[in-house]
């Protein structure tokens, strides 16, 4: 398999749970800025939208999307009990953690990182991406991850996407649990490698 992400972008997540999964990857670098591989290539020849993650499969299958390739990943290992069983209540309960990080949280820094929305539409984003992550820190009250005591998919996309509020201006240290999750995510040695692949550790 071939994972193309950009570095702390939202591909992290899938860099992430690769680790987690102990299956056999490839890393390759395909920043959003300049969309341009290490060899030159053009990466919208390889993925037409220009966004990552996009995951390769061997046959050459591709997907997309954060929450579909981590799923996919998590159900090749099952024994890694990173997602629960299809089928399931718990199953779909973890999906719809991963649908609200991704529509209450992560579509919502779009804006506040493009240089060029107004300021006042960014404040009006950035307080409510505040109100969701005050309603999520509440939600984490006497739990270890999102999904209760056992780490997931999940917590892989939120701790991703929970590092981008500093960079925005948006302060986390109202948010104990949510901290508590992050610093617990963060000490994964799966987590540690990915973040040192992409540079964002040493």
């Amino acid at each position: 398999m071939k994972l193309y992400y950009s570095t702390g972008a939202c591909s992290l997540s899938v860099h992430i749970t690769l680790h987690e999964s102990g299956l056999a990857f490839e890393a390759l670098a395909a920043p959003t800025k300049t969309h341009q591989l290490a060899d030159g290539t053009d990466y919208y020849s390889i993925n037409p939208l220009g966004y990552v993650p996009l995951l390769v499969l061997g046959d050459g299958t591709k997907l997309r999307e954060c929450p579909a390739i981590m799923q996919y990943v998590a159900d090749q290992v099952p024994d890694r009990h990173l997602a629960p069983a299809n089928g399931t209540l718990a199953r779909t309960e973890l999906q719809a953690w991963l649908n609200f990080i991704a529509m209450e949280l992560h579509a919502r820094f779009g804006p506040l990182f493009d240089p060029t929305t107004p300021p006042q539409y960014k404040a009006a984003v950035s307080a409510r991406v505040a109100d969701r992550l005050q309603w999520l820190d509440k939600e984490l009250t006497g739990k270890q991850f999102l999904m209760g005591e056992h780490y997931s998919v999940a917590d892989a996309y939120l701790f991703t996407v929970s590092n981008w509020p500093r960079l925005v201006g948006i302060d986390l240290c109202p948010y104990a649990h949510l901290n508590a999750l992050r610093t617990r995510v963060a000490a994964r040695p799966a987590v540690i490698a990915a973040m040192t692949a992409e540079g964002l550790i040493k």
